[in-house]
């Protein structure tokens, strides 16, 4: 499932300037990540995040928090997840800087509501943060 193609007028988009480019970029790299998860592909999933990029959350009542690498050896340990859709609800951006709220269900029985941070750094958009919740 292609985000951009199903979302991209239905997201709702901060009333800041409004620049189709770096929505469709933020919307790509979304894409990029849910890909990632869907075909259980941690290299894949990389290519959305910043080196150092971080994630905290709750999965299971407890908390995780540190490097995103902790989010990519747990993709790398579970099957792919062919049922995973994403939708992203909210992109709030100004110019070098945007949040994004996604809600991912079908990953391999969990919901997840996500909140990612990203930064557009030497004219491309990447991820530096991810808050997340497991239901």
């Amino acid at each position: 499932m292609k985000l951009m193609d199903n979302y991209i007028d239905k997201t709702k988009v901060s009333k800041f300037e409004r620049n189709e480019e770096d929505i469709a970029a933020i919307l790509s790299v979304i894409q990029t990540y849910s890909d990632g998860g869907r075909c259980g592909d941690a290299q894949i999933m990389k290519t959305a995040f910043r080196e150092n990029a971080t994630i905290h959350g709750y999965m299971g009542g407890s908390l995780l928090a540190g490097s995103i690498n902790n989010l990519f050896d747990w993709v790398t340990e579970n099957p792919p997840a062919p049922d995973l859709e994403a939708k992203i609800d909210n992109v709030d951006f100004a110019k070098t800087i945007a949040t994004a709220r996604v809600e991912i269900t079908g990953w391999l029985g969990h919901r997840f509501t996500d909140q990612f941070t990203l930064l557009k750094e030497n004219g491309k958009w990447i991820i530096t943060s991810k808050v997340f919740h497991a239901y």
